[in-house]
């Protein structure tokens, strides 16, 4: 599941960040937020990461560090809001609106958002249908190795 997030939140690109706005089409803004990375982790969310884990040195566009944030978010919110590890959906809704828009519902009113849960859902059973495959093969194949 957490390869599906990072393709929905990044597409696998290293420094990907929210789109620049401007005004009047010319006129930079600034972006939306300040998430940054693989994972898209806000600047706030990715301290209180590296502050519970003692992993000062890592970074947001290093894909492992990345893949292991998501890890981490993914077990607070089960841990904060009782979601399973294996329900796509309300993971991924948990990690755009934040574990506590979640538990408001802020959600809820967010059709576009509710149908992107549902295809990173998509996305998770298959890299989880995928990754099965891929074992079964590696295993028969490591046994006629030798």
């Amino acid at each position: 599941m957490p390869m599906a997030i990072i393709y929905q939140e990044s597409s696998f690109q290293h420094n990907a960040r929210p789109a620049m706005q401007y005004f009047l089409w010319v006129i930079p803004r600034g972006r939306p937020s300040n998430a940054y990375g693989y994972s898209q982790a806000l600047d706030s969310t990715w301290a209180r990461y590296q502050k519970e884990t003692g992993s000062r040195f890592k970074d947001r566009d290093n894909f492992a560090n990345s893949y292991d944030f998501v890890q981490w978010y993914m077990h607070t919110t089960y841990t904060t809001n009782n979601v399973s590890k294996w329900d796509a959906e309300a993971q991924y809704l948990n990690y755009h609106e934040g574990q506590g828009g979640y538990a408001r519902g802020t959600h809820r009113s967010k059709q576009w958002l509710l149908t992107t849960a549902e295809r990173v859902a998509a996305r998770a059973s298959r890299y989880h249908t995928q990754l099965a495959k891929c074992k079964d093969r590696l295993d028969s194949a490591s046994s006629s190795w030798f």
